[in-house]
């Protein structure tokens, strides 16, 4: 029996394959070929699902000899409702690959039906981040799940994570475990043309958000040791590997979103998009995120009328990336006394200028950088923007308390008064 230390001495570091370049995606039957499916499902959502992009995988997949049956009922911002539709398909389909077609509810989608599939459960909250559900350990791998990201933003393809809206109580939650990564993920500039500003901005402000939230999450080593190895978590806090992709990723940020937002036309900006993506999800994915994350899950699920932008859809609707970034500079204000050094080098990496900063100055440095890209990007001015008032704070707080999976690796920990705090700050930025 290995005897626990009080303090976490260790860190994995997991991610997917990864295949870049223009065009890419004609080489997936190729690639699935390697995991010998006889039949594949296809996940992706209505909008995608007539488009080339899909087109071009079914074609490819079955000029392998592969058996595809196409799923395009998935939800952007998914629910445990419509995770439980595209779990009975797979359930019912005896499918032994999967490929998911489209942004982060694709793919996590795609993840939820692969686990449920490969090992059904009575309880649905069998696998559910704790406290909201059970959080048991996934039982073994999974079947070949190869993921093929039409946003950049998410960093899904990269990540053992999956995201979605209990309905029952207005707030996002989620399954995390390292064995639903993607075996490959396929990142194509081409397939991230048809994005719209607004879901481009919403997207590339998600990976900001990640690459932030993981450079200042707690560092591995002062989180409580697992009892056993098995029970490390995905999300481990900051360490010296994570460090290295998150710190790319806001670096590329700084340089590519704004070309890739107004120019679609922009390849080489969209696809260092697509990489920052991917970097960010290998680092968050190993390290974890914190506050901002954890606040936009009710943000998300308490949302009333609101409506984006760009967003073909029939329901109202806070974009995850949007619901993060609402959050990001009253968060980083606060948690900056935790560790001033790593937040001005975030403000550094998004090109502000830090040179003679003082540790007091790090957190309205980084807020600062930040807002600036919201305003270049068309965000909303804050929560009050989207349909919140200063009477929704503590309902928003109690909803971001169960999110332990993300709140506790925050560098400052908080309490149910110190998150109606920072919701207050949010309401509005300039």
């Amino acid at each position: 029996m290995i005897e626990p230390a009080t303090f976490e001495t260790g860190f994995t570091m997991d991610t997917s394959s990864i295949k870049y370049g223009p065009g890419i995606t004609r080489e997936i039957g190729y690639d699935m070929a390697h995991f010998a499916p006889k039949r594949v499902m296809v996940i992706t959502d209505p909008n995608l699902s007539a488009g080339s992009i899909v087109e071009t995988v079914c074609k490819a997949l079955k000029a392998q000899g592969i058996d595809v049956v196409l799923y395009d009922q998935v939800r952007i911002e998914p629910t445990d409702v419509s995770f439980k539709h595209a779990i009975a398909f797979a359930q019912a389909g005896n499918f032994d690959a999967y490929v998911a077609v489209g942004g982060g509810s694709v793919i996590d989608t795609a993840k939820a039906a692969n686990l449920y599939a490969t090992y059904p459960t009575s309880d649905f909250l069998d696998y559910i981040n704790p406290p909201i559900g059970k959080g048991k350990p996934v039982p073994g791998a999974l079947k070949p799940l190869i993921a093929v990201p039409t946003t950049a933003g998410t960093g899904s393809e990269t990540t053992g994570v999956a995201i979605f809206d209990l309905l029952e109580m207005h707030a996002k939650t989620g399954i995390a475990h390292r064995a639903l990564r993607p075996v490959l993920g396929i990142i194509d500039p081409e397939n991230t043309a048809s994005l719209s500003p607004m879901a481009a901005a919403c997207s590339g402000l998600d990976v900001l958000s990640h690459a932030v939230e993981s450079l200042t999450a707690i560092p591995f080593n002062v989180r409580p040791a697992p009892e056993s190895p098995k029970y490390r978590p995905a999300y481990q806090g900051a360490n010296p590997i994570s460090d290295i992709w998150s710190a790319k990723a806001i670096e590329i940020i700084g340089k590519y979103q704004l070309r890739a937002i107004k120019d679609t036309d922009d390849i080489e900006a969209r696809g260092q998009m697509l990489l920052a993506a991917s970097f960010a999800g290998i680092g968050f994915g190993n390290a974890g995120v914190h506050l901002p994350h954890g606040m936009s899950y009710p943000v998300s699920g308490m949302v009333r009328d609101y409506k984006p932008e760009g967003y073909n859809v029939d329901h109202p609707l806070i974009p995850h990336g949007m619901s993060v970034i609402l959050n990001a500079p009253a968060v980083f204000r606060w948690t900056a006394q935790a560790d001033p050094k790593r937040h001005l080098w975030a403000a550094e990496l998004l090109g502000a200028d830090v040179r003679g900063a003082a540790d007091e100055d790090a957190g309205e440095i980084l807020a600062q950088a930040i807002i600036k890209i919201m305003k270049d990007t068309g965000m909303p001015n804050g929560l009050s923007a989207v349909g919140f008032t200063e009477n929704d704070v503590e309902k928003l707080a109690e909803g971001t308390l169960p999110q332990h999976r993300v709140t506790k690796l925050s560098p400052r920990p908080a309490n149910k008064e110190d998150l109606m705090a920072l919701f207050k700050e949010a309401m509005q930025y300039w």
